[in-house]
């Protein structure tokens, strides 16, 4: 993976031996490189129309209220959307970024909470299949932005995408989201066994949205759980559910996160207690291949 180095390769010696395995690359993500204690949380789905969108735009103004300073960065290059569910408006995107005209810096937008977003384009397909040489001036653009940062959080496209199984790899947290329906976390875990069999090595965590219940949500995670510890060796995660909320609907309409426009909602209390255990946890540092009796954590 070593479109995922971030930061100009170090000039190799003569005594150099052989380059690092293909795995051990893939971890090689800008949060190290840059400032060892910049957290990275990568959000992906199996499918779309999940709610993955609003569930990040929402989770990254709830950690800024606790203090945190959070890139919000819209991964989905090519169907931007993160500037209209977050409320603020953006004259240059990523499109910009990648054809030379501005830096990174110079289109990053301020939102509520400090929280700053990076914009991506919208209807630019072009975006979507990056080569490499213009994917490596990305990150290593982002890679300086996040050392004023204490976490970077990254929208990815719905799917199983180049760009999204990279961001995913390389993050130093995963975070799957999907909803009760079947269709739904089918499709997540798909999304876990493709990046399993391209060299996953976090624990990945899922989070239920929409659910009707604590009940449902519990059922959900563990038979995702279930089958991920069956059939691909790995554990899973759960981060618990967001509930279904009438009032996240009416907080999209007016452009603005339900934790700020309902902010003694059901889903902004979840939103806000979902921050509060992501931010009070150390990076897991483990793989996510099974030990001992392969039992699910908390």
């Amino acid at each position: 993976m070593s479109d995922l180095k971030l930061v100009p390769p170090v000039a190799k010696s003569r005594n150099a031996v052989a380059r690092p395995k293909p795995r051990e690359e893939s971890r090689e993500h800008f949060a190290r490189l840059a400032r060892p204690g910049v957290r990275t949380l990568a959000v992906a789905s199996g499918k779309g129309g999940v709610g993955k969108s609003t569930v990040v735009v929402n989770l990254a103004v709830a950690l800024g209220e606790l203090g945190a300073r959070v890139i919000l960065f819209d991964g989905d290059l090519a169907q931007a959307n993160l500037d209209l569910l977050l409320g603020v408006s953006s004259r240059w995107d990523l499109g910009h970024v990648l054809r030379g005209e501005k830096t990174l810096e110079q289109i990053v937008v301020e939102g509520p909470a400090n929280v700053r977003l990076v914009p991506a384009a919208s209807g630019d397909r072009d975006l979507a299949d990056l080569d490499d040489f213009r994917r490596e001036g990305l990150y290593r653009e982002l890679s300086r932005l996040a050392e004023d940062a204490d976490i970077v959080l990254i929208d990815t496209a719905s799917g199983t995408s180049r760009l999204t199984s990279q961001f995913a790899r390389a993050a130093t947290e995963l975070v799957i989201v999907t909803t009760p329906e079947p269709t739904s976390y089918s499709d997540a875990y798909g999304l876990v066994k493709v990046l399993a069999g391209q060299g996953l090595d976090v624990t990945p965590c899922v989070l239920v949205n929409r659910a009707a219940s604590v009940e449902e949500a519990e059922e959900v995670a563990h038979d995702l759980a279930s089958l991920t510890r069956r059939f691909l060796s790995l554990n899973v995660q759960s981060l618990g559910a967001i509930p279904d909320d009438p009032q996240v609907g009416q907080a999209i309409r007016r452009r603005e996160p339900v934790v700020l426009a309902h902010p003694k909602s059901p889903s902004a209390i979840a939103f806000r207690t979902l921050a509060r255990r992501l931010w009070a946890r150390p990076i897991d540092p483990t793989s996510g291949a099974l030990e001992g009796d392969g039992r699910m954590t908390a």
